[in-house]
């Protein structure tokens, strides 16, 4: 092996698949996702490119790696729960709340929902059906529509989160979206008009986790003979 090649093998070493997906996670959390360059990533190194393709292969490897990263500790650190119900909606929120304060994180599974975070996901919430009381039959059907629901509505109101100013008032916000919904005709839309209120006054977080207790609740009713 020559002398530079030697050089770069442990400048490679040094550095770590690890140390380059938390310097990517701080790249996209500070500045965005279209931030996200090879070149950026070497600056915030110090580091040459050659480097970092030592241990990462494009920089759809280095998304899908910083997105398993993120979910990997929201899971971890999700409050252990022994009652089945309670330990879905932990699973729920944890990743809920990684997806908010990471939203690139819910960008890329969108993309790629094949990544191994979804499986981990899929695997925790099913390992909990049937202790809930879930049907044999009925548990790859409620584990998928529990799934698809947290990774959906996390993704989308991290999206949502994104596409306001900083500075926005949520509340004032909502209440123009409302409006808009309802004021083209004094007799349309009838459900909107009685909760256009709750709109502007809701809590996501709240109304994620009820979605959960509703997917729950159905699952566990027994269909009649």
């Amino acid at each position: 092996m020559s002398k530079r090649a030697q050089q770069t093998a442990r400048r490679a070493d040094a550095l770590s698949k690890a140390r380059i997906v938390e310097a990517a996670i701080e790249i996209l959390d500070a500045r965005g996702e279209a931030a996200l360059t090879f070149r950026a990533l070497a600056t915030q190194l110090a580091t040459g490119s050659g480097a970092i393709y030592w241990h990462i292969a494009d920089r759809n490897d280095l998304l899908a790696a910083a997105t398993g990263d993120v979910l990997a500790r929201a899971l971890a650190e999700a409050v252990t729960e022994e009652e089945p119900r309670a330990a879905i909606r932990a699973i729920a929120l944890a990743v809920f709340d990684a997806i908010d304060a990471h939203p690139w994180a819910g960008a890329h599974l969108s993309r790629e929902p094949w990544h191994s975070a979804v499986g981990e996901i899929f695997e925790r919430i099913g390992g909990w059906l049937q202790p809930l009381g879930v049907p044999v039959d009925a548990q790859f059907d409620c584990a998928s529509a529990l799934t698809n629901y947290i990774l959906g509505v996390a993704g989308q109101n991290a999206a949502n989160a994104r596409t306001l100013p900083g500075g926005t008032d949520r509340k004032a916000w909502l209440e123009t979206i409302a409006r808009s919904w309802i004021q083209d005709d004094p007799e349309s839309r009838p459900f909107l008009r009685r909760v256009a209120a709750q709109l502007s006054e809701h809590d996501d977080r709240q109304q994620f986790i009820a979605g959960v207790d509703f997917i729950l609740t159905g699952a566990c009713v027994k269909p009649k003979a």
